[in-house]
């Protein structure tokens, strides 16, 4: 029996509850997988799995071999990378996580550059607003608009962004004006999705900080949407500073209530390069790192880094 497949196999099942699921991630088949399981179980003398037609359960050994499992395995994957990178060869897989506006915007030119350089290198790519699990999804690089919390990983800071309240020319036209927090409740607001049902944007001068909460015309789990959104006029969008720069420098967007800081979470947020924590940085991941922060870091660069990126040509011109 092979230990180790064995072990991976029980974890994916552990995670995924279908063996046909774990059969094809694994590119084996259903059957084999069985049988590994079986084996596994005998060579414990424990039950892992209850299994029937319709689903498959963990035993209470299973619950508790499975935590365990996804820890060791972890371990086992940190130390082959870790001997991988002493030879310092550029080359493999390279999983890299990021939230959807900085991933869709100033990511992917920046792999095509990368790649020309390290062709031996290939870069996937995750983009979605909610938080990696980065041991569990095996993330090897995850860029978040906030610090870490969780224990085991590092990071390292690439740039701090305020986020501006913006809205069209065409909607600003003739509605009343924008001179302190309440006003905004005379105004149609696009707000980012939050689980509960309240929406509040938190306004910061250099007196008091004051929370005003409103009723949103849109709502949307995604920035992008919000972003065009407010250039169809359809109300006041609070975006990450880096993200309207072009569009106010064009006239497409005007940024209001300028002597205001406003965030609808916390101030100080910005962009935040996170990887695991262990004594030696493979050299795919140190290398793509260092090419993005040359190219992101600071306080101006995040501005030209997201608007080099591509715009195709209808969607510019609708702009």
């Amino acid at each position: 029996m092979d230990r180790l497949r064995a072990m991976e196999l029980f974890l994916s099942i552990s995670q995924t509850q279908n063996f046909s699921e774990t059969a094809r991630s694994f590119g084996i088949s259903a059957t084999a997988v069985s049988r590994s399981i079986t084996e596994l179980e005998k060579d414990l003398d424990v039950k892992l799995l209850l299994r029937s037609t319709r689903q498959v359960v963990l035993t209470e050994p299973g619950q508790q071999y499975a935590q365990q499992l996804e820890g060791i395995l972890w371990q086992l994957n940190e130390l082959r990378a870790n001997v991988s990178a002493i030879s310092n060869v550029p080359q493999g897989l390279l999983r890299v996580h990021s939230r959807a506006m900085f991933g869709l915007r100033v990511l992917p030119p920046l792999i095509a550059e990368f790649g020309k350089l390290y062709p031996d290198i290939q870069v996937e790519l995750i983009v979605a607003e909610t938080q990696a699990d980065m041991r569990r999804n095996q993330i090897d690089i995850d860029f978040r608009i906030s610090p870490p919390v969780e224990a085991g990983v590092k990071r390292r800071m690439l740039f701090q962004s305020n986020r501006y309240v913006v809205a069209s020319p065409a909607y600003l036209a003739g509605r009343p004006a924008l001179l302190k927090p309440e006003d905004i409740l005379d105004h149609d607001c696009l707000a980012y999705l939050w689980p509960g049902n309240e929406y509040t944007w938190i306004f910061k001068d250099d007196e008091q900080t004051q929370t005003i909460a409103f009723k949103p015309r849109h709502v949307s789990n995604s920035g992008n949407a919000l972003l065009e959104l407010a250039r169809l006029g359809e109300g006041l969008a609070l975006l990450d500073d880096y993200t309207v720069h072009e569009d106010i420098l064009h006239g497409r967007l005007v940024r209001v209530m300028c002597g205001y800081r406003i965030t609808n979470t916390e101030f100080g947020q910005g962009m935040f390069a996170t990887i695991s924590d262990s004594p030696i940085i493979p050299a795919k991941i140190r290398l793509f790192l260092d090419f993005v922060a040359e190219r992101v870091s600071g306080p101006e660069l995040r501005f030209t880094a997201y608007n080099n990126a591509t715009l195709s040509p209808p969607l510019q011109d609708a702009l």
